[in-house]
């Protein structure tokens, strides 16, 4: 199972990679596994401000649909739009070109409540995964 060791993840496996105020968020590597091939994504609406862990995108697939939660708070400032024809891609590249959404952070003290990569293997290990 493949973790990214620069970027922080919540316990519902969504991962965050921040440069600047920039927030790069999608789902991990154990999440797009435990889904299956993806199917659909709903993608949150750009300028929509978001708050930490709140609920704002949906994805769909072969064995479920499964909401995906908002790692860090603030205005959602771009959207991967080629999910929209090929979902596929969370499953193919979950930490490159199958990013989710971008966010503007609005406060950068919400990340201490993230798991580093080192924190997230020792979660994962606690679920049996």
């Amino acid at each position: 199972m493949e973790i990214e060791e620069n970027y922080l993840y919540t316990k519902e496996h969504e991962w965050v990679s921040i440069e600047d105020n920039i927030a790069t968020m999608g789902i991990s590597d154990y999440a797009q596994e435990a889904l299956g091939d993806v199917t659909y994504v709903e993608l949150p609406q750009e300028e929509v401000e978001v708050e930490q862990f709140e609920q704002f995108v949906s994805v769909e697939s072969v064995k479920a649909a499964s909401d995906i939660y908002a790692p860090m708070g603030g205005k959602v400032t771009e959207v991967n739009r080629k999910l929209e024809d090929t979902p596929a891609l969370i499953n193919k590249d979950c930490y490159g070109k199958g990013w989710i959404a971008k966010i503007e952070v609005r406060d950068m003290d919400e990340s201490t409540n993230l798991m580093s990569a080192e924190e997230y293997r020792n979660y994962l290990e606690s679920l049996g995964a």
